[in-house]
């Protein structure tokens, strides 16, 4: 059973998903307060001396719930937009990395770099060193600078997979033939964990992601001996 704390979401690791956390707080308030009006209006309908039965004409009531349903969407719709809009966009990115889903695990290539090229498998249990989380830990880390725009170009090579990092705001389809784009910013250093959000077969949960976000010298540290051992 989940602890009570791990019922919503993960903190926020990226302005995306910070845009996320407030558009669900705005949409969940202008729920909560739909119900509180049906509620309202059912326990008064309960509780009326059904008087003015035979009325057949409520022009007023009409219009009040041909409009504010049209107002509530509005005010929703406007948010999403914008959030929709802050996902797709970024003009000059300061990193390009071509993720490719496997049946199963992950492929990374970083078109800035040469020969950074690597897998990454979920790490056995057996192999994992003390503290670290079970099925989600991986062998190979995809690493990035932190504070950084970072471009995640996502295929497939074999059958539909899903890259999704929660932290992160991230989850994007990885489809056979056709490359996908995903943009976030990671805000802090840190390890974020997702998970391949996709159907894709037997092993379909044991391809996790793990993305590690780095201060910028660790990261040109972390690249230099990538190639090196390559």
């Amino acid at each position: 059973m989940a602890h009570p704390s791990q019922l919503g979401f993960q903190d926020a690791a990226s302005p995306i998903m910070e845009e996320l956390h407030h558009f669900h707080d705005h949409t969940m308030m202008i729920v909560f307060l739909i119900c509180t009006l049906v509620l309202y209006t059912i326990v008064i309908m309960m509780s009326t001396k059904l008087t003015n039965t035979n009325s057949m004409d409520a022009q007023e009531v009409e219009m009040i719930w041909t409009i504010l349903p049209a107002i509530i969407m509005i005010v929703i719709a406007l948010p999403s937009l914008r959030i929709l809009y802050l996902m797709d966009e970024m003009d000059d990115p300061h990193l390009t990395i071509k993720t490719t889903g496997h049946q199963w695990y992950w492929s990374y290539e970083f078109s800035d770099y040469d020969l950074l090229t690597f897998d990454s498998y979920m790490a056995q249990t057996n192999d994992l060193p003390l503290g670290s989380f079970r099925l989600l830990e991986v062998d190979n880390r995809l690493v990035v600078p932190t504070e950084s725009p970072v471009r995640v170009l996502i295929t497939a090579d074999d059958v539909l997979h899903s890259w999704a990092v929660p932290s992160l705001g991230l989850k994007t389809d990885a489809i056979p033939g056709r490359l996908n784009q995903a943009t976030f910013i990671s805000a802090r250093p840190g390890v974020y964990y997702g998970q391949c959000s996709e159907i894709c077969g037997a092993n379909h949960s044991f391809m996790p992601i793990v993305v590690e976000s780095v201060p910028l010298p660790n990261f040109e540290t972390w690249s230099s001996l990538m190639m090196e051992s390559a």
